[in-house]
Protein backbone atom coordinates (compact mmCIF):
# COMPACT_ATOMS: atom_id res chain seq x y z
CA UNK A 1 0.00 0.00 0.00
CA UNK A 2 1.18 3.72 -1.25
CA UNK A 3 1.51 6.34 1.80
CA UNK A 4 -2.18 7.89 0.43
CA UNK A 5 -3.83 4.23 1.16
CA UNK A 6 -2.02 4.38 4.72
CA UNK A 7 -3.10 8.10 5.40
CA UNK A 8 -6.97 6.67 3.95
CA UNK A 9 -6.87 3.86 6.29
CA UNK A 10 -5.53 6.56 8.86
CA UNK A 11 -8.56 9.14 8.01
CA UNK A 12 -11.27 6.18 8.02
CA UNK A 13 -10.41 5.19 11.62
CA UNK A 14 -10.30 8.76 12.79
CA UNK A 15 -14.07 9.01 11.38
CA UNK A 16 -15.04 5.75 12.49
CA UNK A 17 -13.92 6.41 16.10
CA UNK A 18 -14.72 9.62 16.97
CA UNK A 19 -18.17 8.65 15.70
CA UNK A 20 -18.76 6.06 18.32
CA UNK A 21 -17.27 8.56 20.64
CA UNK A 22 -19.70 10.91 19.65
CA UNK A 23 -22.63 8.98 19.94
CA UNK A 24 -21.63 7.08 22.80
CA UNK A 25 -21.60 10.95 24.60
CA UNK A 26 -24.77 12.16 22.97
CA UNK A 27 -23.26 14.37 20.92
CA UNK A 28 -23.73 15.43 17.61
CA UNK A 29 -22.34 14.18 13.90
CA UNK A 30 -22.70 16.09 11.30
CA UNK A 31 -21.56 14.36 7.82
CA UNK A 32 -21.17 16.07 4.69
CA UNK A 33 -20.03 14.49 0.81
CA UNK A 34 -17.39 12.59 2.80
CA UNK A 35 -16.29 15.10 5.79
CA UNK A 36 -17.71 14.52 9.03
CA UNK A 37 -17.72 16.80 12.64
CA UNK A 38 -18.63 16.05 16.08
CA UNK A 39 -19.87 18.23 17.83
CA UNK A 40 -19.84 18.19 21.79
CA UNK A 41 -20.89 20.82 24.20
CA UNK A 42 -20.34 18.17 26.68
CA UNK A 43 -16.43 19.68 26.25
CA UNK A 44 -16.73 22.89 24.59
CA UNK A 45 -13.15 23.75 25.84
CA UNK A 46 -11.58 20.51 24.22
CA UNK A 47 -11.17 21.19 20.57
CA UNK A 48 -10.21 16.87 20.19
CA UNK A 49 -13.45 16.39 20.66
CA UNK A 50 -15.05 18.42 18.57
CA UNK A 51 -12.99 17.78 15.27
CA UNK A 52 -13.46 17.67 11.91
CA UNK A 53 -11.86 15.07 9.30
CA UNK A 54 -12.51 15.60 5.41
CA UNK A 55 -11.04 14.06 2.27
CA UNK A 56 -9.69 17.29 0.64
CA UNK A 57 -10.44 21.31 0.54
CA UNK A 58 -13.43 20.87 -1.29
CA UNK A 59 -15.49 19.10 0.39
CA UNK A 60 -14.16 21.27 3.52
CA UNK A 61 -15.40 24.80 1.92
CA UNK A 62 -18.63 23.55 0.84
CA UNK A 63 -19.39 23.01 4.76
CA UNK A 64 -17.17 25.59 6.26
CA UNK A 65 -19.95 28.51 6.83
CA UNK A 66 -22.32 25.59 8.39
CA UNK A 67 -19.69 24.30 10.63
CA UNK A 68 -18.56 27.82 11.98
CA UNK A 69 -22.46 28.59 12.67
CA UNK A 70 -22.61 24.98 14.65
CA UNK A 71 -19.58 24.93 17.09
CA UNK A 72 -19.84 29.03 17.55
CA UNK A 73 -23.70 28.43 18.56
CA UNK A 74 -22.74 25.66 20.89
CA UNK A 75 -19.28 28.01 22.32
CA UNK A 76 -17.07 24.84 21.36
CA UNK A 77 -13.60 25.25 20.19
CA UNK A 78 -13.12 22.97 17.06
CA UNK A 79 -10.00 21.67 14.89
CA UNK A 80 -9.80 20.58 11.60
CA UNK A 81 -7.50 17.74 10.70
CA UNK A 82 -5.14 18.36 7.61
CA UNK A 83 -2.88 16.31 5.61
CA UNK A 84 0.78 18.08 6.00
CA UNK A 85 0.94 18.49 1.84
CA UNK A 86 -3.03 19.87 1.76
CA UNK A 87 -1.08 23.19 1.95
CA UNK A 88 -4.21 24.91 0.60
CA UNK A 89 -6.20 24.02 2.74
CA UNK A 90 -4.28 24.91 5.80
CA UNK A 91 -4.23 28.42 3.98
CA UNK A 92 -7.52 28.80 3.97
CA UNK A 93 -8.14 27.40 7.10
CA UNK A 94 -5.47 30.15 8.54
CA UNK A 95 -7.26 32.78 6.75
CA UNK A 96 -10.18 32.05 8.56
CA UNK A 97 -8.58 32.41 11.88
CA UNK A 98 -7.75 29.07 12.61
CA UNK A 99 -4.32 28.66 14.48
CA UNK A 100 -2.24 25.32 14.07
CA UNK A 101 -2.35 23.71 17.56
CA UNK A 102 -0.52 20.07 16.75
CA UNK A 103 0.78 18.15 14.65
CA UNK A 104 0.67 14.40 15.41
CA UNK A 105 1.98 11.81 13.09
CA UNK A 106 -0.31 9.33 10.75
CA UNK A 107 1.05 5.58 11.46
CA UNK A 108 0.42 2.37 10.41
CA UNK A 109 1.68 -0.88 10.15
CA UNK A 110 0.64 -4.52 8.48
CA UNK A 111 -0.37 -6.85 10.98
CA UNK A 112 1.46 -10.07 9.44
CA UNK A 113 2.79 -12.93 11.71
CA UNK A 114 1.75 -11.16 14.71
CA UNK A 115 2.92 -13.31 17.48
CA UNK A 116 1.04 -14.31 20.56
CA UNK A 117 2.75 -11.74 23.50
CA UNK A 118 4.15 -13.10 26.94
CA UNK A 119 1.96 -11.03 29.60
CA UNK A 120 2.57 -13.05 32.38
CA UNK A 121 2.79 -11.47 35.24
CA UNK A 122 1.19 -8.46 34.35
CA UNK A 123 -2.08 -7.83 36.03
CA UNK A 124 -4.47 -6.93 33.03
CA UNK A 125 -7.93 -7.21 31.45
CA UNK A 126 -9.54 -6.44 28.01
CA UNK A 127 -12.86 -5.90 29.40
CA UNK A 128 -12.08 -2.40 31.04
CA UNK A 129 -14.47 0.23 31.25
CA UNK A 130 -13.65 3.78 30.36
CA UNK A 131 -14.71 4.63 34.04
CA UNK A 132 -11.27 3.13 34.43
CA UNK A 133 -9.68 4.38 31.13
CA UNK A 134 -10.71 7.54 31.37
CA UNK A 135 -9.34 8.94 34.30
CA UNK A 136 -5.81 7.74 32.99
CA UNK A 137 -6.27 9.95 29.69
CA UNK A 138 -7.03 13.06 31.52
CA UNK A 139 -4.22 12.59 33.28
CA UNK A 140 -1.66 11.85 30.69
CA UNK A 141 -3.29 15.19 28.49
CA UNK A 142 -3.40 17.69 31.70
CA UNK A 143 -7.17 17.24 31.71
CA UNK A 144 -9.61 18.01 34.40
CA UNK A 145 -10.67 14.64 35.98
CA UNK A 146 -13.79 13.39 33.99
CA UNK A 147 -13.15 15.26 30.90
CA UNK A 148 -12.20 12.32 28.84
CA UNK A 149 -15.59 10.34 29.87
CA UNK A 150 -17.43 13.46 28.60
CA UNK A 151 -15.53 13.43 25.55
CA UNK A 152 -16.11 9.82 25.17
CA UNK A 153 -18.68 8.74 26.99
CA UNK A 154 -18.69 5.45 28.47
CA UNK A 155 -19.80 2.85 25.88
CA UNK A 156 -18.39 3.86 22.23
CA UNK A 157 -19.45 1.18 20.25
CA UNK A 158 -16.90 -1.51 18.62
CA UNK A 159 -14.37 0.06 21.28
CA UNK A 160 -12.15 -2.59 22.90
CA UNK A 161 -10.00 -0.82 26.12
CA UNK A 162 -7.13 -2.74 27.99
CA UNK A 163 -6.11 -1.66 31.17
CA UNK A 164 -2.82 -2.98 33.10
CA UNK A 165 -2.93 -2.70 36.87
CA UNK A 166 0.18 -1.92 39.06
CA UNK A 167 -0.41 -2.80 42.66
CA UNK A 168 -4.19 -3.49 41.88
CA UNK A 169 -4.38 0.39 40.48
CA UNK A 170 -4.79 1.15 36.71
CA UNK A 171 -1.81 2.24 35.25
CA UNK A 172 -1.93 2.08 31.68
CA UNK A 173 -4.23 2.12 28.98
CA UNK A 174 -4.68 0.95 25.59
CA UNK A 175 -8.12 1.20 23.29
CA UNK A 176 -9.08 -0.33 19.63
CA UNK A 177 -11.95 -0.27 17.53
CA UNK A 178 -11.97 -1.63 13.60
CA UNK A 179 -12.91 0.00 10.71
CA UNK A 180 -13.15 -1.90 7.69
CA UNK A 181 -10.29 -4.38 8.18
CA UNK A 182 -8.02 -1.58 10.06
CA UNK A 183 -7.52 -1.60 13.77
CA UNK A 184 -7.19 2.25 15.05
CA UNK A 185 -5.16 2.32 18.26
CA UNK A 186 -6.60 4.97 20.63
CA UNK A 187 -6.83 6.33 24.56
CA UNK A 188 -2.37 5.24 24.99
CA UNK A 189 -2.02 6.25 28.22
CA UNK A 190 0.13 5.34 31.02
CA UNK A 191 0.71 7.06 34.79
CA UNK A 192 3.80 8.42 35.70
CA UNK A 193 5.18 6.78 38.39
CA UNK A 194 4.36 3.47 35.84
CA UNK A 195 6.21 4.40 33.11
CA UNK A 196 9.53 2.66 32.31
CA UNK A 197 7.27 -0.24 32.62
CA UNK A 198 6.29 -1.00 29.07
CA UNK A 199 3.13 -1.43 30.41
CA UNK A 200 1.47 0.19 27.19
CA UNK A 201 3.55 -1.64 24.62
CA UNK A 202 2.50 -4.88 25.86
CA UNK A 203 -1.17 -3.72 25.97
CA UNK A 204 -0.40 -3.32 22.37
CA UNK A 205 1.14 -6.34 21.89
CA UNK A 206 -2.00 -8.08 22.87
CA UNK A 207 -4.55 -5.76 21.17
CA UNK A 208 -2.52 -6.02 17.95
CA UNK A 209 -2.49 -9.75 18.11
CA UNK A 210 -6.51 -9.97 18.88
CA UNK A 211 -7.09 -7.72 15.62
CA UNK A 212 -5.29 -9.78 13.66
CA UNK A 213 -7.22 -12.94 15.34
CA UNK A 214 -10.51 -11.19 14.39
CA UNK A 215 -9.54 -10.15 10.68
CA UNK A 216 -7.61 -7.31 10.68
CA UNK A 217 -4.77 -6.89 8.25
CA UNK A 218 -3.38 -3.26 9.41
CA UNK A 219 -3.05 -0.99 12.30
CA UNK A 220 -3.21 3.07 12.51
CA UNK A 221 -2.93 5.46 14.55
CA UNK A 222 -2.32 9.36 15.34
CA UNK A 223 0.60 10.25 17.60
CA UNK A 224 2.08 12.10 19.60
CA UNK A 225 5.80 13.82 19.76
CA UNK A 226 6.17 10.86 22.96
CA UNK A 227 4.81 8.00 21.97
CA UNK A 228 6.11 8.07 18.23
CA UNK A 229 9.12 6.05 19.41
CA UNK A 230 7.26 3.62 21.11
CA UNK A 231 5.57 2.73 17.95
CA UNK A 232 8.05 2.39 15.65
CA UNK A 233 9.39 -0.23 18.17
CA UNK A 234 6.06 -1.89 17.66
CA UNK A 235 6.59 -2.10 13.84
CA UNK A 236 4.84 0.87 12.71
CA UNK A 237 6.27 3.49 9.93
CA UNK A 238 5.42 7.04 9.50
CA UNK A 239 3.42 8.57 6.88
CA UNK A 240 3.36 12.14 7.43
CA UNK A 241 1.78 14.88 9.64
CA UNK A 242 -1.82 15.39 10.55
CA UNK A 243 -2.24 18.93 11.44
CA UNK A 244 -4.62 20.28 13.64
CA UNK A 245 -5.71 23.57 12.82
CA UNK A 246 -7.63 24.96 15.72
CA UNK A 247 -10.48 27.88 16.13
CA UNK A 248 -10.97 29.36 19.31
CA UNK A 249 -13.24 31.90 20.47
Amino acid sequence: MDRNGWLELNRRGMQGTFTAFARSAGARVIERDGLFATVNPAVPERSVFNSVVCPDGAALSGAYDELVAEYAGRGCAWTVWVREDDTATAAFLERAGHSLDAEPRAMGCELEDVEEPDLAGLEWTDEAGLELSGPLNDWAYGYEEGTWVRGTGLDPEGLITYVAFVDGEPASTVAAHDEDGDCSIWNVATVEAARGLGLASRLMRRALWDAARRGCATTTLQATKLGAPVYEALGYRDFGALQMWELRE
